[in-house]
């Protein structure tokens, strides 16, 4: 049909063949072959001139419908591929969710409708093993090729203590001073060490081993417990970003650690494609920079000498 209607239009066998970039005897064969299959001549075809039949004409008026039927069915399909809609599956650590990806999510789901979200926030690392799952904000390194990483910012860790536990327990100058103090300790960042990079000159990081007063596995908990002068412990700088710029928590040994572990919104192989995860990666990752460039930058924890705490 788009053969025998370029014909009529370029006015020419010759002409249609030009336009569809067919040969002359492909664009004859083509108007053939549909003269054969309607059991009506369509053309009256001359060496210098082609003309529609009697039949021809009310056919290629329908053609011509129909083939415009087409074109808008074609660009409807594409619209609604290009679409973002279904329903999207993010996970994060529980902190850094209710922080930084919900308030994201929540305006996500109003700018797209057509796309429902299940935000799950763990702060056990996605296995990738779920074939559900669409994005994830992870803070570490990353070993996966197969993950594709979108850096969203950077976070340090940091040890932490109140400055009344502080006060009653001995100063803590080197990493070694840890052994003698109550830890608070969380699976991710060690139940009975903490490692520290290598001093200058050397090339063997520096671990402290301790028998953990407490084990807890929310960082909330385990925020609450600090707070309330139960001991120290080791969390990533946005985790206490609030408290130690009040004043509320200190940072002890912050120039033992200096290393940086990324941010990143990670998003399996092959899955950026899909327009839901797509829409949801381009509104995500600037917002999510925003937030860790303002609750994990460098900031300078207080001292207790500061705080005319008389401890160093």
């Amino acid at each position: 049909m788009k053969i025998f209607v370029a014909t009529i239009d370029e006015g020419s066998l010759a002409g249609a063949s030009r336009k569809l970039g067919r040969s002359p005897a492909a664009v004859s064969r083509a108007v053939a072959f549909l003269e054969a299959y309607v059991g009506v001549q369509l053309l009256h075809r001359t060496t210098r001139s082609i003309r529609l039949s009697e039949a021809g004409e009310p056919y290629a008026s329908a053609c011509r419908r129909l083939l415009a039927d087409l074109r808008t069915a074609n660009m409807q399909a594409a619209r609604q591929k290009s679409v973002a809609r279904g329903t999207l599956t993010v996970t994060a650590p529980v902190m850094a969710g209710e922080a930084f990806v919900r308030p994201i999510v929540d305006a996500f789901v109003q700018a797209y409708p057509a796309v429902n979200v299940r935000l799950h926030l763990s702060d056990c690392p996605a296995p990738w093993l779920d074939d559900d799952i669409d994005a994830a904000l992870r803070i570490e390194q990353l070993a996966d090729s197969s993950l594709i990483a979108l850096p969203v910012g950077e976070v340090r860790r940091v040890i932490v203590a109140s400055p009344h536990y502080l006060t009653g327990h001995p100063v803590i100058r080197e990493p070694v001073d840890l052994a003698g103090h109550a830890i608070i300790a969380m699976t991710q960042f060690g139940l009975d060490s903490w490692s520290f990079p290598a001093l200058p000159g050397a090339s063997t990081p520096r671990v402290v081993h301790f028998m953990p007063r407490l084990i807890v596995n929310s960082v909330r908990g385990a925020i609450d417990s600090v707070l309330a002068g139960a001991g120290l412990t080791r969390l990533f700088s946005y985790q206490v970003a609030a408290e130690v710029r009040e004043g509320s928590l200190l940072v002890v040994l912050a120039d033992a650690d200096r290393a940086l572990t990324p941010a990143q919104l990670v998003i399996p192989h092959g899955r950026l494609s899909v327009p839901k995860v797509r829409a949801f990666a381009d509104f995500a990752v600037p917002r999510l920079r925003a937030h860790f460039s303002g609750a994990a930058a460098p900031w300078r924890a207080p001292r207790l000498a500061e705080l005319s705490v008389p401890v160093e």
